[in-house]
């Protein structure tokens, strides 16, 4: 009679082998790494995901820092004009404290020669305007920069106004002193 095999009793490690063996893989790609990957420990699971991170991160970098044209961009450097004002000193509103006063060097920047032509006549009128809004100042209302960024804006609003139609780009300022 042909002998019958006995089965033998299976430890833990053949029980679980045999188990991912009776499981039958799914025909696709992705069903089957699917189903590696659950069959891997968790180690093997983080190390794998680490490299896939360090992948896909790499990728993003090459892609956003190291691709696209070698050459520098040229920006075209456009001609600008400067027009120094002469020196202003004004008191500032203090109401009953001690006066301060308020020592400005300014100078206008220009886009054209033009812009030149129409400030010389109106040089007064724009000096005047200034020392009228100057002399309204307090000295809490040039702290830091954004007091200084304001009375820039509402110069180069004035001086535009004044020699309105032409426009000039900005006020710089040389020297700002309170004292």
């Amino acid at each position: 009679m042909a002998g019958k095999a006995t089965a033998a009793p299976l430890d833990e490690a053949d029980a679980d082998d045999a188990a991912t063996e009776a499981k039958p893989a799914s025909g696709s790609f992705f069903g089957r790494l699917i189903g590696k990957i659950t069959g891997m420990g968790r180690m093997k699971m983080m190390i794998f995901g680490g490299v896939l991170l360090a992948l896909i991160g790499g990728g993003v970098y090459a892609i956003f820092f190291m691709g696209g044209d070698k050459k520098p961009v040229e920006v075209a450097a456009s001609k600008t004009f400067h027009h120094e004002l002469p020196e202003m000193m004004v008191n500032l509103s203090a109401g009953n404290d001690r006066p301060q006063y308020l020592r400005v060097k300014i100078t206008l920047e220009l886009e054209n020669e033009k812009t030149i032509e129409a400030l010389k006549p109106a040089l007064p009128r724009v000096v005047d305007t200034f020392q009228v809004h100057l002399r309204e100042l307090r000295a809490s209302d040039l702290q830091g920069s954004a007091g200084l960024f304001r009375l820039r804006e509402e110069l180069t609003r004035r001086v535009n106004h004044a020699i309105a139609p032409a426009k000039i780009r900005a006020v710089l300022f040389r020297e700002v002193v309170v004292q």
